[in-house]
C-alpha cells in the first residue's frame, strides 16, 4: 500500500502545471510573460472590432452586403502577404521592432477608419489593417519560439489560451457598444481596438530582443571544453529561399485543408443550422462558447501530449479524423427534429474544436521542424501563408461547392481533409528522416 501511494504521489508530481501557474513562469521567463500580455490585449481589441465591423460598414457608412463582402475578402486576400512578408523581414531586422512597426501600423489604419468614408479608400484601409495583422501575428509566434526554444508547444498552448480569452473579452466588450448602436458608440468601439494596439507596442517595448536572428532558437552556447567534431557545423552563407523549397512548399500547400475547423465552426456550422436544419436559431453563440472554453481549459493538457514532431504528425492524422466525424454529424443534422439537430451541431461544434486543438500543436510545430534551421524565420513566414489562404477560399468553398452539394458535400469534405491529412502525416515522417539521415552520418563514420 505504501508503495502505491509512492507511486501515485510521483506521478501527481510528474504532471504538468495548470494553466495559471504556466501562464505566471511561461517558457521565456519574463518577455514570454509580457509577450503573453501583449497578446491578451491585442486579441481583446480585436474581437471587439471583430464583432462590430460588418454593423459599422452597414449602417455606420452605409454600404451594401455586395460591399461588405468585397472589403472582407480583399483584406483576407492582403493578409496572405502579410506572414512572408513578417518572415523575409525578421531575417534581416530585429523582430521586436517590426513587431512595434506592425502594432503601430495597425493603430494608424484604423484611426483612419473614424475619418473615411470613401469605398475605395476603406478597401486600401482595411486591405493595410490585415496585413498588419497577419504579420503581427507571425512576428509574435517568432519572437516567442526563440524565447521559448525547445518548450515552443507549450508556449503555444498558452498564447491560444490568452487569446482565446481575449477574443471573448472583446465581444463582450463590444455587445455594449453594439447594445447602444449610435455612431459615437462605434467610433468608441474603434479607438479601444486602436489603444490595445498602443498598449500591445508598449508592453513589446518593454521586451529584450531575443538572440538568434533568422532562428527560431536561439543556439546554444558551445562549452569550453568541447572538442571541434562536438562543435556545431557553422551556417551555411547563402540562406536557403523557401520559395524554392519544393518540399516545404507542399507541407504549406497541404496544411492549407489542415485549417479549415476555423471556416466550418465561424461559418459552415451556423450557415447550416440557418439554412437545413430545424434546429433554433438562438443556438449559434452556443458554438463560440463552446469553442472559447474548450480552448482556454484543453490547449494545454493536450499541447502537453504533443513534445516533438514526430508526436505532431500523429496530431495531423488526429485532425483529419476528427474533421471527418464533425462533418459527419453535420450531414446527420438535416431532416432531424429540432432536438436532435441541436444535438448533432452541437457535438459538431465540440468535434471542429477538438480538431483545431490539433491543429494548434501540429501546424506550428511541423513548420519548424521541416524547415532549415538557418533560415527559419523566412520559411515561417511562408507556413503562415496557410492560415491566410483558407480564410480567403475557405467561406467560398462551403458555401459555393459543399453546402450547395448538401448532406454529401460535408461527407466529400469530412473524407477529403482525413485523405489529405494521412499524405500529410506520411510527407512530414519522411522529410524528418531526411532531415535526420545528415545528421546520423559522422557518428556512423566514426562508429
Amino acid at each position: 500500500m505504501r508503495r502505491g501511494g509512492e507511486i501515485r504521489k510521483a506521478r501527481r508530481g510528474e504532471r504538468e502545471p495548470g494553466l495559471v501557474a504556466q501562464l505566471r513562469r511561461p517558457p521565456g521567463g519574463r518577455d514570454a510573460r509580457i509577450m503573453l500580455l501583449a497578446q491578451l490585449l491585442d486579441r481583446a481589441g480585436t474581437g471587439v472590432w471583430a464583432a462590430a465591423c460588418v454593423l459599422y460598414f452597414t449602417f455606420v457608412i452605409g454600404l451594401d452586403a455586395g460591399q461588405v463582402g468585397l472589403l472582407l475578402g480583399a483584406s483576407g486576400v492582403a493578409g496572405i502577404a502579410g506572414s512572408p512578408l513578417a518572415g523575409h523581414l525578421a531575417d534581416r531586422f530585429p523582430v521586436r521592432s517590426l513587431l512595434i512597426g506592425a502594432h503601430l501600423l495597425r493603430l494608424v489604419t484604423l484611426c483612419l477608419l473614424l475619418v473615411v468614408t470613401d469605398f475605395a479608400l476603406l478597401l486600401c484601409v482595411v486591405a493595410v489593417t490585415h496585413l498588419g495583422d497577419r504579420a503581427a501575428k507571425t512576428l509574435e509566434m517568432l519572437f516567442a519560439t526563440r524565447v521559448a526554444g525547445e518548450r515552443r508547444a507549450t508556449y503555444q498552448a498558452l498564447s491560444r489560451s490568452s487569446a482565446n480569452a481575449g477574443y471573448a473579452l472583446g465581444a463582450g466588450l463590444a455587445a455594449i457598444g453594439l447594445a447602444v448602436g449610435t455612431r459615437g458608440a462605434y467610433h468608441v468601439l474603434i479607438l479601444a481596438n486602436a489603444l490595445s494596439f498602443l498598449v500591445a507596442a508598449a508592453l513589446v517595448w518593454r521586451t529584450r530582443e531575443p538572440r538568434g536572428r533568422g532562428l527560431v532558437a536561439a543556439p546554444s552556447p558551445v562549452p569550453a571544453t568541447a572538442t571541434a567534431a562536438e562543435a556545431p557545423a557553422p551556417a551555411p552563407a547563402g540562406r536557403r529561399s523557401p520559395w524554392r523549397d519544393r518540399g516545404y512548399l507542399r507541407f504549406v500547400l497541404l496544411d492549407i485543408p489542415m485549417n479549415l475547423d476555423d471556416s466550418i465552426l465561424g461559418l459552415g456550422i451556423p450557415l447550416w443550422l440557418v439554412s437545413r436544419t430545424s434546429a433554433p436559431h438562438e443556438l449559434i453563440p452556443a458554438f463560440l462558447v463552446i469553442n472559447t472554453v474548450l480552448v482556454v481549459v484543453l490547449q494545454l493538457r493536450v499541447s502537453a501530449k504533443v513534445r516533438d514532431a514526430r508526436g505532431a504528425t500523429g496530431a495531423v492524422a488526429l485532425y483529419g479524423l476528427t474533421t471527418l466525424l464533425c462533418c459527419g454529424l453535420l450531414a446527420a443534422a438535416t431532416g432531424r427534429g429540432a432536438w436532435a439537430a441541436s444535438a448533432a451541431l452541437l457535438a459538431a461544434a465540440v468535434l471542429a474544436t477538438a480538431a483545431e486543438l490539433m491543429r494548434s500543436v501540429s501546424s506550428w510545430e511541423l513548420a519548424v521542424s521541416l524547415a532549415p534551421r538557418e533560415a527559419r524565420a523566412s520559411y515561417l513566414g511562408v507556413a503562415g501563408m496557410a492560415q491566410s489562404v483558407q480564410k480567403s477560399a475557405g467561406p467560398l468553398l462551403l458555401t459555393g461547392v459543399v453546402m450547395a452539394a448538401g448532406p454529401a458535400g460535408w461527407l466529400a469534405l469530412g473524407t477529403a481533409v482525413a485523405g489529405l491529412s494521412l499524405v500529410q502525416q506520411r510527407f512530414s515522417l519522411r522529410r524528418l528522416e531526411e532531415q535526420a539521415a545528415p545528421a546520423a552520418m559522422p557518428a556512423s563514420t566514426s562508429a
